[in-house]
């Protein structure tokens, strides 16, 4: 009986381990999710502003006058 209140004891702290590594995954997850957004906005605005030709150098302003 003893033996099983130890088995069970230590399934328990399995199946925390267990949460506690998804919780973790999860977050990083969220955490790439948040960084891949930001990039794609950031690719976005750079690729307007170069369209708009707000990114021309200074050389390319006065080849354009």
């Amino acid at each position: 009986m003893e033996q099983m209140e130890e088995e069970r004891m230590n399934l328990r702290l399995d199946v925390d381990v267990q949460k506690l590594k998804v919780e973790r995954l999860r977050k990083g997850k969220t955490k790439v999710e948040e960084d891949l957004d930001s990039l794609k906005t950031d690719y976005k605005l750079r690729l307007s502003i170069r369209t708009a030709g707000l990114g021309k150098t200074l050389e390319q302003w006065h080849e354009e006058i």
